[in-house]
């Protein structure tokens, strides 16, 4: 009998599924609630336009390296102990960053809070053990599509929770009472899952630190492939030096830009360490797998979650320094971006698991590519409002449903690496969304789209020439040497 998903169940996978997602968006709600307090926070401490916009910025700077760091440590100690101690120590330092009486002391604690976004990746390994491959599409794009829920969340609850203090501590109060409900939220999750079914094997690396490959090559594009999180980190950094927007000092932004150099320097080190073995003695074909997949999938994410972050951040402006909309109007236009996340990624992941993943891949990077290479030729004094607003929401639909058929993917590629894949793929959606904000920033809004079609052509040509759909079946070995089949179908 087949096992049809069943949503509305709340036992077994299921539970687990229900648990998770909300997991993802507590932390959501901790970590990009400091948007929807900006204002309040830039009143009550009396902070410049740029040291609000720092803030900014500071809030995802760790999130790229997080990503890759947690993806690591989510394969070697389970999603379970992961996941609640990012909800609570998390929610401890969000705790301790709206009680904060200096600029510097925010900033400081702002930037160690970014971390808090890495937990999406530890939700895709929980979620990969709990569900069959023929179900994992459907299930990661719930859980990816309703966690990310989670920013439309903070952005309609905790306003009102500042406001209706009534004093300029307002926000502090609404900041600390969510970090609460997380640190209470990664108890309760730590008591009520397992990492996998019962009987079932934890796959893990067998080597941490770096993330195992199986040929020559593939070192070699794993090598290329880290080199554009290091260039996003520059970017991030040149973006606040005195070249850009002054925000930090000529001093600071040399001293960042040496650590990169180091800690790059460091993870070749790494990486040769974990890999060196195979050089000698070749791994068996059986246990190999193609890195080339998880880079499509980096470029992949790169453009789908990239475009969503990007465009959400800069729609609200677009549609009133180009249309003259008013901003109360514009924003809730803009506001329907998260509101296509309940349905578009878990969308895309439903229709990867009916049709397949490389096909639904194809169809959501031509959709990209269409919507926004007609956005880069809109028409300011001649386009209709209401077409301009419906390309926007078709290209929403489209990036965050690729959104959700790449990570319907990522588990299927190697069970031991999945959260390592999954790290190194969020953390190039976090780098394209820092991209694409810079490009934005230097541009028009018609080039704005422009590139991002461009972009997702070129995408789209790498998915048609070089993903492969996943085999019918993977292989794990365990410590006793015993071979575990893992169906695909």
């Amino acid at each position: 009998m087949e096992d049809k998903f069943n949503l509305f169940s709340f036992t077994g996978k299921y539970r687990i599924l229900h648990l998770t997602w909300f997991a993802f968006f507590m932390s959501f709600v901790v970590w990009l609630g400091l948007g929807p307090m900006m204002p309040f926070i830039k009143e009550a401490l009396a902070l410049t336009d740029q040291q609000a916009k720092v803030l900014l910025i500071l809030n995802v700077g760790l999130t790229i390296p997080a990503r890759i760091v947690v993806g690591m440590l989510v394969d070697k100690l389970g999603p379970k102990i992961m996941f609640s101690s990012i909800l609570i120590l998390g929610g401890l330092i969000s705790i301790a960053f709206s009680w904060m009486q200096s600029y510097e002391q925010l900033a400081l604690m702002r930037f160690f809070a970014g971390f808090i976004g890495a937990g999406f990746v530890v939700g895709i390994r929980m979620i990969s053990e709990w569900f069959p491959a023929k179900q994992t599409g459907t299930a990661q794009g719930i859980y990816g599509g309703w966690g990310n829920f989670g920013s439309a969340g903070a952005m309609f609850t905790l306003p009102f929770v500042a406001a209706s203090f009534g004093d300029v501590d307002g926000w502090r109060y609404a900041i600390t009472i969510a970090s609460v409900l997380a640190i209470v939220y990664g108890v309760i999750y730590y008591f009520n899952v397992s990492n996998t079914p019962k009987g079932s094997t934890y796959f893990k690396p067998k080597k941490s630190g770096a993330m195992e490959v199986t040929s020559l090559g593939d070192l070699i594009l794993y090598i290329m492939m880290s080199i554009p999180l290091y260039l996003a980190l520059a970017l991030l950094t040149w973006k606040l030096s005195p070249a850009k927007a002054g925000m930090i000092s000529s001093e600071t932004t040399w001293l960042v830009y040496s650590v990169l150099v180091a800690v790059f320097i460091l993870q070749l080190v790494k990486i040769w360490h974990v890999n060196a073995e195979f050089i000698k003695n070749p791994v068996p074909e059986q246990s190999r797998y193609h890195f080339k997949q998880v880079a499509i999938l980096d470029w992949a994410y790169m453009a789908t979650f990239g475009t969503e972050l990007a465009v959400v951040s800069i729609l609200a402006m677009f549609y009133v320094d180009w249309f003259e909309l008013p901003k109360i109007t514009a924003a809730l236009l803009a506001g329907v971006y998260p509101f296509i996340n309940l349905f578009a990624r878990p969308g895309g992941g439903w229709i990867s698991d009916k049709i397949g993943r490389k096909l639904t891949l194809m169809i959501a990077f031509a959709g990209i590519a269409t919507s926004f290479l007609v956005l880069g030729n809109v028409d300011k004094d001649t386009w209709s409002i209401s077409w301009v607003v419906g390309l926007t929401i078709l290209g929403g639909i489209f990036s965050q449903a690729g959104s959700g058929a790449v990570f319907a993917m990522v588990p299927l590629i190697q069970r031991r690496l999945t959260g390592q894949i999954a790290g190194m793929v969020g953390a190039f959606g976090a780098a394209g969304s820092v991209m694409f904000l810079t490009v934005n920033s230097l541009v028009e809004y018609d080039e704005f789209f422009m590139l991002i079609g461009i972009v997702a052509v070129s995408v789209l040509v790498l998915i048609m020439l070089f993903l492969d759909e996943p085999k019918n079946q993977m292989t794990e070995v365990l410590d006793d040497g015993t071979v575990e089949i893992i169906k695909l179908n």
